[in-house]
């Protein structure tokens, strides 16, 4: 697999390890530093991945369950509590791109009262976000084939991690789907606090790396922040983003990222720290 960033072929090792019973390797790449997963085998590449396995492989079932719908909602009320800080343009159509049960697209509905569109490739999750009134769609592709009016809000909340071409996937939002006065909302598990070795991870994120990812694509950062809702008061694993569109000409220089595995060490050495100074209060307890 090529790096999903800057599409070089040249890496090197970072670290081998195991999700859910696959081994998998994950590399470095030697132009931008950002640590992919490598090999053109890689499953959670394969479209099929995510209409038939992903769900099976993660929660033992393909159709919504009570713990994930309750961990979207508490996901849900937190990004749309920052929304009110930021210069959001008056939202007329959102559109979630991941939109799994529709839960965040529920909260938008009732936050902006506007006409919600999500893009799910699951079936069954589909199904369950249409039901509560949502238009979606399988694939990006079938929403850009239908050529629709422009959204004032696009997010990707832990979807650009699983994207083996994240520049090219912003590119369409940015030139086809969003308004140029619209806001991108992302979120992706940060490199230096979270786990990240999954099997349906393609890359992992670091601050850098994000932004580094936004540029290239035409996007300028407005807002970022790393937390931990709502899986830890302690711990910033998670990397949020809101950016809006831009005019460039041509593509930006790269900068590429150095000493990451340094930073990976140091950082997750931090983070047995706080779990052992802070052992009832970094990690919240989650539904059942």
């Amino acid at each position: 697999m090529t790096c999903p960033l800057c599409r070089s072929e040249h890496h090197h090792p970072f670290e081998q390890s195991t999700s859910f019973g696959y081994p998998v390797q994950y590399v470095q790449c030697t132009r931008c530093g950002l640590v992919h997963q490598a090999g053109d085998a890689v499953k959670a590449a394969d479209p099929a991945f995510y209409q038939e396995l992903y769900r099976k492989v993660y929660q033992s079932n393909e159709r919504p369950i009570s713990k994930d719908l309750k961990i979207q909602e508490m996901r849900a009320h937190h990004l749309c509590s920052l929304l009110p800080a930021n210069p959001v343009p008056r939202v007329c159509r959102s559109l979630d791109i991941g939109a799994s049960a529709g839960v965040l697209l529920d909260a938008y509905r009732e936050f902006f009262a506007c006409d919600t569109v999500g893009v799910e490739p699951g079936t069954a999750y589909r199904k369950y976000a249409a039901e509560k009134g949502h238009t979606m769609v399988p694939t990006l592709e079938d929403l850009l084939a239908q050529n629709p009016e422009l959204f004032q809000l696009v997010s990707l909340i832990h979807v650009v991690e699983h994207l083996e071409n994240p520049v090219d996937m912003l590119r369409s939002i940015h030139h086809s789907l969003l308004s140029p006065d619209g806001l991108l909302l992302i979120e992706v598990p940060n490199f230096y606090a979270h786990d990240s070795y999954e099997l349906a991870h393609l890359a992992c994120y670091t601050p850098h790396t994000l932004h580094q990812l936004l540029r290239q694509a035409g996007f300028e950062v407005i807002l970022s922040k790393t937390h931990g809702v709502p899986r830890s008061e302690k711990l910033g694993l998670y990397l949020l983003v809101l950016a809006k569109p831009v005019v460039s000409a041509g593509n930006p220089p790269l900068e590429a990222e150095k000493n990451v595995k340094l930073k990976r060490k140091a950082a997750m050495s931090w983070r047995r720290l706080v779990q052992k100074v802070f052992p009832n209060s970094t990690w919240l307890p989650l539904p059942q």
